[in-house]
């Protein structure tokens, strides 16, 4: 608990400590009250007594009233040669520990060295001004009485400097403490979110291709049992698929170093046409375009745009009733635009969409912006005035030149990537069937 005056209260040992130096400093008066002229001793006589009560008594006082107890043993000092003592450093020994005391708690070194310094003169001042025949021996004793104070002021601003900077150090590694541990709990946040985000993205779309392809074929068990069976072949694949990307992201959480084999590369937009048939087996139409002249991506980008892809269309499948989806790739020439459309909704696949969006909203549009940010691009969703919804991505890119030289083989990259949008977006158009599914209009968000 702290005192109103800003101060700590003292310890039960520290009274011990009190008395002992008081007593210490009471006998040292005594002892140089023996002392005479003439360097014999004697009884210390009544004025010694006097001096040592006087004196000592304001030495508990030095931490409440450092510069009043320095004055007043000061003034003790000056003292001691009308009452026929000799003034020497055992008798001004008070004087002595209340300038150290008052230099370890003055707040700056110039109050420090003005209070020691005026003390000390005032004493030498004394000591002179009094002796009216002056030795050598007298000189060299009223030197160290009056260098005494000083020594002291001197040790005790040491000792504070001293103190001041291991409370720096101990401040500054508590800070470092407390940020090292502020850092690990952001660490350990940011990966949790990434796992989320990571999970979502690699099963949510094929569980919801999964819901879907089980109601449709709930819906037409009775009308079409040739559909119905082949939408459960394909709901078959699509949770065998779902279960080996879980089974593979739970064993790469679960491992506590580094794999020892070789990890299946991350996902790009490579991998696009296989994404699109999944969707296109749920009885999705998607159709591709690419404007610009594609050429390798960063691997962050490349990921980021493909589970951005990704996450549109299972949106599209999950929360409304379209039956068909544009995927627009636009490339420029510092950034990447990847654009998700669908038609906003088919009365094909309407019992689909009720029965889908019936569930709350998730978190598919927050994961998508969190990733177009890290990479350090943006992410733009809304529902058309044409009806639907739009889900737009700017992704950065690297220079061309950057690209090239990091890559070693970027134009024979370019124009296989463009003879595979071709053949894809071709084959897309030409190829796609319209078994009914659900679109994306909704929040764009899955569970």
């Amino acid at each position: 608990m702290t005192k109103p005056g800003g101060s700590l209260p003292r310890p039960r040992g520290a009274w011990w400590r009190e008395g002992a130096i008081t007593a210490t400093a009471f006998a040292l008066c005594l002892l140089g009250g023996t002392v005479r002229v003439d360097d014999t001793l004697s009884a210390p006589p009544v004025a010694a007594y006097l001096i040592a009560v006087l004196s000592c008594a304001v030495l508990p006082l030095r931490h409440r009233a450092p510069p009043a107890a320095l004055a007043a043993t000061t003034a003790v000092g000056v003292l001691v040669q009308p009452l026929d003592l000799l003034l020497n450093p055992l008798v001004m020994a008070p004087a002595v520990i209340t300038a150290y005391s008052y230099a370890l708690v003055a707040r700056t070194e110039r109050r420090a060295a003005g209070a020691v310094s005026l003390s000390s003169a005032v004493l030498l001042a004394a000591s002179v001004s009094q002796s009216g025949n002056f030795s050598w021996q007298d000189a060299s004793r009223v030197g160290v009485v009056a260098t005494f104070p000083l020594v002291a002021g001197v040790l005790g601003r040491s000792v504070r400097n001293r103190r001041a900077y291991l409370a720096a150090v101990e401040e500054r590694a508590r800070r470092a403490e407390e940020s090292r541990e502020h850092e690990a709990r952001r660490r350990v946040a940011e990966e949790r979110v990434r796992i989320a985000r990571e999970l979502h993205d690699l099963v949510a779309h094929q569980i919801t291709l999964a819901n879907a392809q089980a109601t449709v074929a709930a819906h037409l068990f009775d009308t079409r049992p040739e559909q119905t069976r082949r939408s459960l072949r394909e709901l078959v694949e699509t949770t065998g698929h779902a279960l080996d990307e879980l089974r593979a992201t739970v064993g790469l959480l679960r491992q506590s170093g580094d794999a020892s084999g070789d990890a299946e590369p991350a996902p790009g937009l490579s991998r696009l046409p296989a994404l699109l048939e999944s969707f296109r087996r749920a009885g999705l139409e998607v159709s591709v375009r690419q404007e610009g002249t594609a050429r390798p991506l960063p691997p962050a980008v490349d990921l980021t745009a493909y589970r951005i892809v990704q996450e549109a269309l299972t949106n599209v499948t999950k929360h409304a009733g379209a039956g068909s989806a544009r995927v627009c790739l636009g490339w420029n020439r510092d950034h990447v635009t990847v654009t998700v459309t669908d038609d906003g909704g088919d009365a094909r696949t309407a019992p689909v969409a009720s029965a889908l969006s019936e569930r709350p909203p998730g978190y598919g549009l927050i994961g998508m912006r969190e990733r177009a940010a890290a990479v350090g691009g943006h992410l733009f969703a809304d529902r058309r005035p044409e009806g639907g919804f739009l889900v737009s991505a700017q992704l950065p890119l690297p220079r061309a030149r950057d690209t090239a030289r990091r890559t070693g083989g970027a134009a024979p990259a370019e124009k296989t990537g463009e003879k595979t949008g071709e053949k894809e977006e071709k084959r897309m158009a030409d190829g796609a069937t319209g078994g009914g599914r659900n679109g994306g209009g909704a929040d764009g968000d899955v569970p």
